[in-house]
């Protein structure tokens, strides 16, 4: 049974959505610390505005919203293309904490409130999780419930995004051992975050392509994240190629996502070229790129319709609405 979504949500998630199709393709661009990392170390605030500007200012022509952030996006979000939706993140970058104990926290000064004002249509709220943290698992559990709660009270949809990490410090994510356990680490996460509130996952490939290359391994692993998840969820590209991310989305879609939200698989090397270069690069190729994706999404992805249905009017329907 579809659950019957608020005005604000029903509309957040629609205007993110490609056009007639109830489907996300939307370019993420809210990284800050990693940014800065990115970029040359001379780069002024200016000049990363300036960059995220033409990011988002070509690719918005297509996606079927934008990701951003308050601390560099602004600009680029009141000069992406209207037809576009709007996402902003509410997580402060990075974590707190060592790096198998990784606690998150919101954006001083910023709040749900705020990014209704700007005029979004959804909130971004990522936090690193791995169900198998217990008391930290716990604590974010009840956070999260927080901060969906106060993003449903200015009736904004929720992009829960939970990165998974290593709890053993001498496991790494990368390697072969964490491998092995990331897919039921993921699949899990997926089963208890779909149901602390938030309208959309946005989830990690459950498998590591470095060690896993049977696409028919991937078919299963996604159809299983599907079944768990309560809620739609879309494929984030974790700063993966190009190349490596179109199949995963592929399978991701043929198997029950609704659709990506992906951000330098598709424009990761314009931050290494020069002004004249870049704009070539983000007209030309990273458009490709994102045309594909898209062709993907609108052919094979799961409505998120399926889980969400309209509010239902009477004649005073306004009268209750706060």
């Amino acid at each position: 049974m579809r659950q019957e979504l608020t005005p604000g949500r029903y509309r957040g998630l629609k205007s993110s959505s490609l056009s007639g199709q109830d489907v996300f393709g939307i370019v993420a661009f809210d990284q800050r610390g990693s940014y800065r990392r990115m970029m040359p170390p001379d780069s002024s605030y200016g000049d990363l505005v300036r960059f995220k500007n033409e990011v988002i200012g070509a690719l918005s022509c297509e996606a079927s919203a934008i990701l951003t952030d308050p601390m560099y996006g602004l600009g680029a979000a009141m000069g992406m293309n209207g037809a576009s939706g709007l996402l902003l993140a509410l997580e402060k970058s990075g974590y707190s904490g060592d790096s198998s104990y990784r606690k998150t926290d919101l954006i001083p000064g910023w709040t749900a409130e705020k990014i209704r004002k700007v005029g979004a249509n959804a909130v971004k709220f990522m936090v690193y999780y791995n169900p198998q943290s217990e008391a930290l698992a716990a604590e974010l559990e009840a956070m999260i419930r927080r901060v969906v709660d106060e993003c449903h009270r200015w009736d904004l949809p929720v992009f829960l995004e939970p990165m998974s990490y290593s709890v053993d410090p001498d496991i790494a994510k990368e390697s072969a051992a964490y491998a092995a356990v990331r897919d039921e680490i993921v699949i899990e996460t997926a089963r208890r975050l779909s149901r602390s509130g938030a309208d959309v996952l946005k989830m990690e490939f459950p498998l590591d392509i470095q060690y896993d290359r049977d696409q028919a391994s991937w078919r299963r692993a996604c159809a299983k994240l599907s079944e768990a998840s309560a809620v739609p969820w879309v494929l984030l590209s974790a700063g993966v190629d190009f190349e490596q991310f179109k199949p995963q989305a592929q399978i991701a879609c043929e198997c029950g996502a609704s659709g990506f939200l992906a951000g330098r698989a598709i424009w990761k090397e314009a931050a290494t070229m020069a002004a004249g270069e870049r704009c070539a690069f983000l007209r030309g190729a990273a458009t490709e790129r994102l045309k594909q994706l898209l062709a993907i999404a609108g052919a094979e992805a799961r409505p998120w319709s399926e889980f969400y249905a309209p509010p239902q009017p009477t004649e005073t329907w306004y009268e209750g609405y706060d």
